[in-house]
């Protein structure tokens, strides 16, 4: 079998080389192939007559590292086809942050060996003066997201080729840090071209040499900065919970909590239909806030914790989705609601009594008639048009009407109950939400009747002694204010 030779030329120049890897590179015949020139044990070997072919030029070609990589091993592996042993170096150490040569590990056609090369990490955390027991993260500056950076470790981003490359990464730190956050730049860690800069995160890509010796480093951060993280969230909560916390959040439990999670769902509806984002923010911050603390509680209590709550709906949301986690197609939301509710029931493992069950039993009274309705629709019980549903509204106030005229309170109930839980079905025939089109006709009401009340105490008018024409005509005005 074809063989790969791997060597790792170091962090720094020709004179941190190891005697051995140095001996076998002068004594190499043919071409040795590096996935950069850019580095000075290969500048000082060509200048002894090595002969190296680099492939920087992929890198101008390509819009994506993972393509540079592909493309780099697939040269290597035709390559070695054509001879018994080829000969491929990498900066620093093969084992660190070297993706091509996890490619050429991963293939099964020709043998790979790894020699040698010195990381240099360890020159980096004595420039830095840092101790990596205190927790660090080394990150691919090509390739990574921002959710897996942790600020409060040590953080060091290593290929950083060029000002692409810190840009990117400038951006992604600009999302959880200020612009004039301090940051370090290393070059050539180690070396005797060693060069360190401290410069404000917004500055990164704009002082930086381009070179393949170059890392970021970004110290941690204090907690003031984090407050925007889940994590710190988890943390206040637990602090608010513990002994020395808050009295109040303290003693709360499940059932005491009931009546304000109640409220803070309905504040969120009021900021959506304002759209106001601000307060958007805000409510969906306070019912974020429920979900913690709700969690906690069921953590101080033994029972469950954030992670069960967020496995849950994570496994859910990605067992309900197949069509986007899995090979599943689907052509129409159509097909998505069928099989929302087909693997609902096999989630549940048992089937329910009846079509009915599952409606909480908390739900305002109109919602739940809608809600009624909508599951009854799913197995065929429903009109076959609207048409149907306004003659039974039709049918419905006439027996208001007769209820009205016997003055019984029992039966007018009833009647007027059946008038609004028509209502509510012929809203669904509309894709309306009864509730909301009820909430948002509740507050058009207070807002119109509020202008009324402004209006008269400027006229000095109790509204007690206002005639219903000077009330109607302030209604109207408030009406018009509403369409300017």
């Amino acid at each position: 079998m074809s063989k790969i030779e791997i060597i790792g030329l170091g962090a720094g120049d020709v004179n941190q080389l190891p005697f051995g890897i140095y001996k076998k590179l002068v004594q190499a015949e043919g071409i040795i192939y590096t996935r950069t020139l850019d580095h000075p044990v290969i500048e000082s070997l060509q200048d002894e007559g090595v002969r190296f072919q680099g492939f920087d030029h992929m890198y101008e070609e390509e819009e994506q590292f993972g393509a540079v990589y592909d493309r780099i091993t697939g040269t290597l592996m035709e390559q070695v086809k054509e001879a018994d042993t080829i000969i491929y170096t990498v900066p620093g150490h093969p084992m660190l942050a070297e993706k091509t040569v996890q490619l050429l590990l991963e293939q099964t056609e020709a043998e790979v060996e790894v020699i040698g090369g010195q990381s240099y990490l360890d020159d980096l955390f004595t420039s830095l003066k840092i101790d990596p027991i205190e927790g660090f993260q080394f990150v691919d500056g090509t390739s990574f997201t921002r959710n897996q950076l942790d600020y409060r470790h040590h953080i060091i981003f290593c290929q950083v080729y060029d000002r692409f490359v810190a840009s990117e990464v400038k951006l992604s730190l600009l999302e959880d840090l200020p612009p004039d956050y301090e940051v370090t730049i290393i070059e050539a860690a180690g070396s005797t071209q060693e060069k360190i800069t401290k410069v404000p995160l917004e500055e990164l890509d704009h002082t930086m040499e381009i070179s393949n010796l170059t890392s970021v480093y970004i110290p941690p951060a204090p907690e003031n900065l984090l407050h925007h993280k889940f994590d710190r969230l988890r943390e206040v909560m637990a602090i608010l919970r513990a002994p020395g916390g808050c009295p109040w959040d303290r003693k709360q439990t499940h059932e005491s909590l009931r009546e304000y999670s109640i409220e803070e769902v309905y504040e969120l509806i009021d900021a959506i239909d304002a759209e106001d984002d601000s307060n958007i923010i805000e409510e969906l911050g306070d019912i974020l806030m429920h979900v913690v603390l709700h969690s906690q509680i069921g953590e101080d209590d033994g029972y469950f914790t954030i992670d069960d709550v967020i496995r849950s709906i994570t496994d859910k949301m990605i067992y309900r989705h197949p069509h986007v986690f899995s090979d599943t197609k689907v052509n129409s939301v159509e097909d998505v609601n069928r099989n929302w509710e087909e693997l609902k029931k096999a989630e549940k493992g048992e089937e329910r009594d009846s079509v009915l069950d599952g409606i909480p039993n908390h739900l305002p009274s109109l919602a739940k008639a809608f809600k009624l309705q909508k599951k009854a629709a799913k197995v065929g019980f429903e009109w076959e048009d609207v048409s149907g549903v306004w003659e039974k509204l039709d049918e419905e106030l006439k027996e208001v009407q007769e209820a009205i005229e016997k003055d019984t309170i029992r039966e007018m109930e009833d009647e007027f109950g059946d008038v609004l839980f028509v209502l509510a079905n012929l809203a669904r025939y509309y894709k309306v939400n009864p509730e909301i089109a009820l909430n948002r006709a509740n507050k058009k009401f207070q807002s119109r009747f509020t202008y009324i009340e402004e209006q008269l105490k400027k006229k000095g008018i109790d509204i007690k002694q206002a005639s219903l024409e000077e009330m109607d005509a302030y209604w109207d005005e408030a009406k018009a204010k509403e369409r300017e």
